[in-house]
């Protein structure tokens, strides 16, 4: 952990900056999209169906990442950690718990998605009253598992199951891999089949069937593609450092090339605001109404 005043090493004042910068960024975009989902669920009721309310939970999940980062914002620009050993571990604990909801409630959405244009499983009797096509207990049960899951794998570093400590540049805190243990390497390995490598699984093989089912007669109205990828690309790089550090240890890995899979992971939020919200047409949803004058102006949008 850097000292007050002074610069972690291996690093410049410059990049330092960079880092809380782009860190910066990362969370605002994150919360402000996010948030702007959240937003929509709670205004409109139509968007209160099952199938939205996966999406609303990786909102969350998303959101929680976001703020994790403007943490390690904040610590980046004053160039320390000013929260104490007790605050990297919640630190830690927190930004671990949110980013295995967001990678599990990615799996939630792609599943749930292919069991609403593919399948009669989990779904409601059509033309129940207030019915949508995924039934509500499947669409909570599923939410209640990722979050229950998330806690479960995040509180275990914190028993002595691996660990969590502050990241090279010193001003933030993620899952300890410095110490290459046999402790971490265990965790490491149970926690990455289970909420990496599955949830990638889920994923990919959830929309490679619903092209399949529906490319025959019609095109799916969701990114196939690109919710696979998001996960692959953006969470890949973070779960390779480790494996790397579990296997060969972090002295051929220079520091900074370790933060650059934790950059490119604070970017997920985003991408998966733009790919789930809307790309399901939730901020197109939002109560708009036209105003009184619009004549001479144009149209002019405010809400209700």
């Amino acid at each position: 952990m850097a000292e007050a005043g002074s610069l972690p090493t291996g690093f410049g004042e410059l990049e330092v900056l960079a880092v809380g910068v782009v860190l910066l960024v990362e969370a605002l975009a994150g919360l402000s999209l996010n948030g702007l989902t959240i937003f929509s669920f709670c205004k409109s009721p139509e968007l209160r169906t099952p199938s939205h309310l996966l999406v609303l939970s990786l909102a969350l999940a998303d959101s929680g990442v976001s703020l994790n980062a403007l943490a390690a914002a904040t610590a980046s620009l004053l160039r320390r950690w000013p929260y104490g050993s007790g605050g990297c571990q919640a630190h830690g604990c927190q930004g671990f718990a949110a980013a295995l909801a967001s990678i599990c409630g990615s799996a939630a959405v792609a599943w749930g998605r292919y069991h609403h244009y593919c399948t009669r499983w989990g779904f409601q009797e059509e033309g129940s009253p207030g019915s949508s096509r995924l039934a509500w207990r499947t669409a909570a049960s599923l939410v209640l598992f990722v979050w229950l899951s998330s806690a479960f794998w995040a509180a275990l570093p914190l028993l002595g199951w691996g660990h969590y400590d502050y990241e090279p540049l010193g001003t933030c805190c993620s899952l300890g891999y410095a110490r290459g243990s046999r402790n971490f390497t265990s965790f490491l390995f149970v926690m990455a089949l289970f909420n990496f490598l599955l949830p990638l699984f889920i994923t990919f093989t959830s929309y490679r069937l619903m092209e399949q089912k529906l490319g025959r007669t019609r095109t799916p109205q969701v990114n196939t593609t690109l919710p696979a990828r998001t996960l692959l690309l953006g969470w890949g790089p973070y779960a390779l450092l480790h494996l790397c550090a579990a296997l060969a240890g972090t002295a051929l890995i220079p520091p900074r090339l370790q933060v650059v899979p934790a950059l490119i992971a604070k970017m997920v939020p985003t991408v998966n605001a733009v790919n789930y919200a809307l790309g399901s047409g939730i901020w197109q949803r939002l109560p708009l109404q036209r105003s009184g004058r619009d004549s001479a102006q144009g149209a002019t949008w405010v809400l209700r």
